[in-house]
């Protein structure tokens, strides 16, 4: 049918967004007339919802609020296939109220259980979808919180325009130390070397074995690897001395502090919390972290039209 060709099809699915097999069908039903074939399309907007909904999205935005009380910072991560459409008044709006969402939900509920007035946040995800004409979605949310009867405080940190966030939590002897001007700078430089240095835990303690298996590997493959062999008789030692390295390079407390050697002086974290404490006249513990990374650990899938094209050619 004449106007039913490979770059009719291109043309609609740049105008509209839609996948191959639904410009495809929509030139097919407006018998080649491209118009025709956008009001068809979008008139199926949430058929071409259902059929975008296996692409891939990795842009978006991580957002975080800090509850008025600073008992409590939650965190969410809704994801967009484009940056572009990142921008969009609706989807911004949606996350906004997504985190609204998270900052009412219990304590670890799944993000399947957040609902936006009554609906799931699934469902809306769906509607804005169509909408848009780009998958959404509602990927995590967390929290962090100071336990009832306890003193601290929370702190979020957003970067590079919701690339990349952070939650900290700090508990103290007192709420006259939580409030110390160093103990506030302590939390706001922490949470900014969380979302540079990306650390992956609080402490070392809190590495998983499988992970230090994992690494014991890495650190037994580059001894064998070495052009000056050491005897296999002191690799245990070796092995020991890189793991303290690693640790410091992986948990938090142990990271040299970004913020201290920009001023030319070699601090960890975990001294930077000492000297806070001690200059607030009280105790004052770092309980969690939480870092987010958008788009962090998804398979970006690259569109291949040409690829798309000739595989439809051959049906």
């Amino acid at each position: 049918m004449a106007g039913i060709n490979a770059q009719a099809i291109k043309e609609l699915r740049e105008r509209t967004q839609a996948g191959m097999s639904d410009c495809k069908s929509a030139l097919t039903e407006a018998e080649g007339d491209m118009e025709k074939a956008v009001e068809i399309i979008l008139k199926k907007g949430l058929a071409k919802s259902a059929k975008r909904a296996g692409a891939s999205a990795t842009e978006g935005e991580v957002r975080a609020a800090v509850a008025a009380d600073r008992r409590s910072a939650t965190m969410v991560e809704v994801n967009i296939q484009t940056d572009f459409a990142a921008r969009n008044d609706a989807f911004r709006q949606f996350v906004g109220d997504v985190l609204a969402a998270a900052e009412k939900a219990p304590e670890g509920a799944d993000v399947g259980q957040l609902s936006i007035g009554g609906k799931p946040v699934a469902d809306v995800a769906t509607e804005l979808t169509a909408r848009i004409g780009e998958k959404v979605a509602v990927r995590r949310w967390d929290r962090v919180s100071i336990p009832a009867g306890k003193h601290g405080v929370a702190h979020a940190y957003v970067h590079l325009g919701g690339k990349i966030g952070v939650l900290v939590a700090v508990e103290t002897s007192s709420q006259a130390v939580a409030e110390h001007p160093e103990v506030q700078k302590l939390v706001e430089d922490t949470a900014m070397q969380a979302a540079a240095m990306s650390p992956l835990v609080l402490r070392r303690d809190e590495v998983t074995e499988e992970l230090k298996a994992k690494q014991k590997e890495i650190f037994e493959a580059q001894l064998r690897e070495d052009p000056k062999p050491k005897p296999e008789a002191a690799w245990p030692k070796i092995i020991e001395g890189k793991f303290n390295k690693w640790y410091s390079e992986v948990a938090l407390l142990e990271q040299e502090s970004v913020e201290a050697a920009s001023r030319g002086v070699s601090l960890t974290i975990d001294k930077l919390r000492e000297a806070a404490a001690k200059a607030a006249g009280g105790e004052v513990t770092l309980t969690r972290f939480v870092r987010y990374e958008r788009g962090e650990g998804i398979a970006k899938k690259e569109d291949d039209f040409a690829a798309e094209v000739a595989k439809m050619a051959a049906s």
